[in-house]
Order: C-alpha cells, then sequence, then structure tokens
C-alpha cells in the first residue's frame, strides 16, 4: 500500500496537472494506494502524524510508504510529521518552482519515469537530513517557544532567507511557472534583496574550531544537498549522506559585486570571489547582531538572531 500525498497547487497548480498523469498509471498497474490532497500550509505534516499513528500502530514489522507530489517545502513538511524515521519509506516526485532534491540527485524530468523507478525500488537509498534549533526574535508572538525544525535541503539566515520569503507570495512567481520560468522568479527578487538588504554582523561556530566573525554579511546558508533556491550551487561539495553541513557564507562582500557573482552560482564557482566562502561541519551556529528570516527549505516563518544547525546520518530512506 502507498500512501500519496498530493500538492495540488505546487508551481500554480501543475501538482494537479501531474497527479493527472499519475493516477491512471497506478489504476492500470493495479498499484493499492490511498491519496490525499494538501489543503494549506502545516496540513500535510498533520495528514503525515496521522498516518504514522494509524498505519505503525498496526505491527512492528509494518512499513509506511509514501509518495510526496509537490514541491520541496512539501516534502519539508513531510519530514516534520514522521515519527520513526526507521519505519517510514519516502518516494518524490517533483511539481514545485525549485525541486533541488531532484536536481541534485538527477532525477529525470518525466514524473511516470520517476513513478517506475519508485514503485521498483527494492532498496531504499538512505539520506541525511538537517536540522535547525533556534529561539525565534523576542518581538515575534510565541517568541518564548524553542524553534527545531527538520530540512531536507537547506537551512539558510539573511537575504536568502527574505528572498525565499518574497517568493512565497510573489504573484511575478506565479506567473513565471506558468511559463515555465519559475526558477527565474529568485534571481530577480535576489536581485532586488541585495540592494535593500541591511548590514549586520555574524559570528559562526564551526564545531570547536575558532570562531568566523564577519562585520558584515549577506546571508549563511547549511545545506545537505548542492543547490537551493532553484538551481543555485551554493554548496558544490555537498555530499547527502556524510552527516555533515556544509555551509556557504556570503560576508564581506561589495554589494556592486554580488550581482556579478550571483550568476556564477549556477554553476557553483561563485567562491572564486573574495568574501564567498564555503565550509563544512558536523555542527553550527550563526549569531546575527539583529534578527533575520530563517528559512528551512525555502519555508519561512520565524525570524531569530542565533541559529545551531546540524544533521541526522542517513535517517531518511528514500525510494528512487
Amino acid at each position: 500500500m502507498y500512501y500519496i500525498i498530493v500538492n495540488p497547487a505546487s508551481k500554480s497548480g501543475r501538482g494537479a496537472k501531474v497527479w493527472s498523469i499519475i493516477e491512471p498509471v497506478l489504476i492500470e498497474k493495479d498499484i493499492e494506494y490511498k491519496v490525499f490532497f494538501s489543503r494549506e500550509t502545516g496540513h500535510v505534516t498533520k495528514l503525515v502524524r496521522d498516518l504514522s499513528a494509524s498505519v505503525l500502530k498496526a505491527g512492528s514489522e509494518i512499513i509506511l510508504k509514501l509518495i510526496v507530489l509537490g514541491g520541496d517545502g512539501t516534502l519539508n513538511e513531510v519530514l516534520q510529521g514522521i515519527s520513526d524515521f526507521s519505519r517510514v519509506q519516502v518516494g518524490y516526485i517533483p511539481s514545485g518552482s525549485s525541486n533541488d532534491i531532484s536536481r541534485d540527485l538527477k532525477f529525470s524530468k518525466d514524473p511516470l519515469e520517476i513513478l517506475e523507478n519508485i514503485l521498483s525500488c527494492q532498496r531504499p537509498h538512505l539520506m541525511d537530513i538537517g536540522f535547525l534549533a533556534c529561539e525565534q526574535a523576542p518581538s515575534l508572538r510565541h517568541a518564548s517557544a524553542p524553534f527545531r525544525r527538520n530540512f531536507a535541503v537547506s537551512c539558510g539566515i539573511g537575504f536568502d532567507a527574505a528572498v525565499c520569503r518574497e517568493a512565497l507570495n510573489s504573484r511575478f512567481k506565479d506567473l513565471l511557472n506558468k511559463t515555465g520560468l519559475g526558477k527565474l522568479t529568485y534571481l530577480f527578487i535576489a536581485l532586488k534583496q541585495v540592494i535593500l538588504a541591511r548590514k549586520a554582523t555574524c559570528t559562526i561556530l564551526l564545531d570547536e574550531k575558532e570562531p568566523i566573525r564577519l562585520s558584515k554579511f549577506l546571508f549563511v546558508t547549511g545545506m545537505v544537498h548542492q543547490y537551493e533556491g532553484g538551481g543555485f550551487k551554493f554548496c558544490p561539495g555537498a555530499n547527502f549522506q556524510d552527516g555533515l553541513v556544509d555551509v556557504c557564507v556570503v560576508g564581506n562582500i561589495p554589494k556592486w559585486l554580488v550581482f556579478a557573482a550571483l550568476p556564477t552560482a549556477f554553476k557553483g564557482t561563485h567562491t572564486r570571489f573574495k568574501g564567498i566562502d564555503c565550509y563544512t561541519a558536523a555542527k553550527v551556529r550563526i549569531i546575527v547582531s539583529e534578527p533575520m528570516w530563517v528559512h528551512t527549505d525555502g519555508e519561512v516563518s520565524i525570524q531569530s538572531y542565533d541559529i545551531t544547525l546540524s544533521c541526522k546520518q542517513q535517517v531518511l530512506q528514500f525510494l528512487y
């Protein structure tokens, strides 16, 4: 039995279109499945929690097999709802704007081929997931509650989170998605956010090494996979099975130089610019001088000034 979670609104309705292609094949192959459609933010997490509670209680040998049809944000919500990763297997059919996991794993562009790979996968691939722990900014409601969240692709603070926040509510993104140019949304918004970025200081602690102190910074992002934001290869060396967080730091760099450096990140050659560096660590703490937006897999809900990133090694059983 496969439990399929569909985000019909992903990429401005592409999720619903992909499902209309997938469902007839499942019926033709006589695959046993149940489908659930997400309705709003947080609904996918609740669905997965409810499925885990109902399916896994049937016996310790039972495995919950999920197929997620949506964007990286939909997969992020799935990760929040899994209570026992050892008993859950996840297949992913991307239909979002970014699709950075599928880009890193070199998925086919054909959703039917991806489906076939999921259904025929006999031994899941074990993948890392990241983990964010932080305190919310005191100015926010419910700020006293600690914030904890898994992430599949990346977690960042500063500029990249501000880009994600604006993109989530962008009508321009909807327009570009309909013309097949959705990933350009992030590039256009990124250029705008570079201009608007506030000056702030930052301290980065990588494991037990000496702190890295920046008198100003644009953003810091910790990554499990190589890409984020629709194809920016910010961490070319990221390995999704090594138990480490790869970190891209854009620090003391003039704003005008960012306009030259940002497009090179699509190929992962941005580190040739002074002020852009990559690091690797098991644990990363990032302290900034003022509260800034934080994203996990492009989903933005909090501001913080002190975040800690770590990695859960090879806990996600991925079908592909």
